[in-house]
């Protein structure tokens, strides 16, 4: 991803119309966001965007600083008043047919993109055909299913995550452990203090499972996916056991399965495949599970700070997720991300296939003094991996025998962008 040219405010609230926006802000922070010039770049090539996340994580945000200086429209469809002005939609957009229309929560209204796709058609013919509308929705798949289906060839899927190391500055150090405690969240990284912080994660949490995902259309009890969240909070970076779970809770494998999917739509939890070719050995074909945000991880197992987590068992499952994170929020679709494991031991944290079959093996450790294990020299020869990485918590790059280089995880990202651009 390229450019970092955005300034985040913390809004109070925001009115309609973008060209005339007036704003109550907090300059309580301001960061780079590293997808503002991809997505200004997507709107330059494609009739429509759409940036997908969890709630909370700074779409809007985003979304009115794009659209700042240019004719544009902000319609938020939670708003009764905004959802009315679309009643009839093509009406209303023909005449705002000038401006970038920005569509917030579209999920609220599926059965917006078959108009869109008439209104965006419509333009072309006209000569306006790219940059017409920015859509912002949770990533579910009915939004997906929905909007591929009504407008294929002219709609870009692009997702926003939270802060990243780079876009607030905490490569090393106390900030990055800051970061790592607190997750990328705004509200939650921002915070005025750890207690506040926590507060608003409890929150978060919260509401998600009492309000938000019963709006989008699941009827799961609160109390139920809290348990299952924490379920998977407990064996973060581990293989998925679906009858395990379905034990515990006392539901039906193919019912965890369910709220797995649920999850994962939602961004909240990251299903990370296995790899699978042919190397003639015996490999695991269940998926590892991770939530992925390491500040919702902490809440969910009641890790108040960074000083609770250094005692913690997961903490070096915590630092695993926290960096495949970080590492895939930098991944263009050509790349796919897996890991190896075999059935006697042979295993890779974290494969990044690119084209033409060439492999990197990752491996993550939660310490300033990695060590490795004989497995992932064996999986490396298994996989005839080009380069090897160990992503450790130190600063320091050095090498460790056997073309293994050790590294931050910043100067890993550095390395992958420079290979990348």
């Amino acid at each position: 991803m390229n450019g970092v040219i955005f300034t985040f405010f913390s809004l109070i609230y925001v009115a309609n119309n973008i060209a005339n926006l007036t704003l109550d802000v907090k300059f309580a922070m301001m960061f780079d966001r590293l997808i503002a010039q991809e997505i200004r770049e997507e709107l330059a090539e494609m009739p429509s965007v759409a940036i997908l996340g969890p709630r909370q994580v700074g779409k809007t945000t985003l979304a009115i600083e794009i659209a700042h200086g240019q004719p544009s429209l902000y319609l938020d469809l939670e708003n009764p008043e905004d959802f009315q002005k679309l009643s009839d939609p093509v009406s209303y957009l023909r005449v705002h047919a000038d401006k970038l229309v920005v569509l917030d929560e579209v999920q609220r209204y599926p059965g917006l993109f078959r108009t869109l796709r008439g209104i965006i058609d419509e333009g072309r013919r006209k000569g306006r055909g790219n940059g017409r509308f920015l859509l912002l929705g949770s990533a579910s798949n009915d939004l997906l299913q929905q909007s591929a289906e009504s407008l294929a060839g002219r709609i870009s899927y692009l997702q926003l995550t939270g802060f990243t190391p780079q876009e607030v500055e905490a490569e090393t150090g106390d900030a990055l452990k800051a970061l790592w405690a607190r997750g990328g969240f705004p509200g939650s990284f921002g915070a005025s203090s750890q207690k506040a912080s926590t507060r608003w994660r409890n929150s978060f949490i919260s509401t998600y499972l009492e309000r938000d995902i019963p709006q989008l259309g699941p009827r799961i009890p609160a109390a139920t996916l809290r348990r299952f969240w924490t379920m998977l909070a407990h064996t973060q970076g581990e293989l998925f056991n679906a009858s395990k779970l379905a034990s515990a809770l006392g539901v039906q494998s193919v019912t965890i399965s369910r709220y797995l999917d649920l999850m994962v739509d939602l961004m909240l939890v990251r299903r990370l495949e296995p790899w699978h070719g042919n190397v003639k050995k015996r490999l695991v074909k269940s998926p590892r599970t991770y939530v992925r945000d390491s500040g919702l991880l902490h809440t969910l197992l009641q890790i108040p700070d960074y000083d609770r987590l250094l005692g913690h068992p997961v903490f070096g499952k915590s630092w695993e997720g926290f960096v495949i994170e970080n590492i895939l929020g930098y991944l263009p679709a050509t790349v796919r991300p897996s890991f190896y494991r075999t059935a006697v031991g042979a295993e890779i944290d974290l494969v990044l296939e690119f084209e033409m079959r060439e492999y990197w093996a990752i491996e993550i450790k939660a310490t300033p003094t990695p060590k490795l294990q004989k497995g992932f020299h064996i999986a490396c020869e298994d996989l005839k991996v080009k380069r090897k990485w160990v992503i450790y918590t130190g600063e320091e790059t050095f090498p460790m025998g056997n073309d293994i280089t050790a590294l931050s995880l910043q100067s890993f990202t550095e390395e992958l962008k420079n290979y990348l651009s």
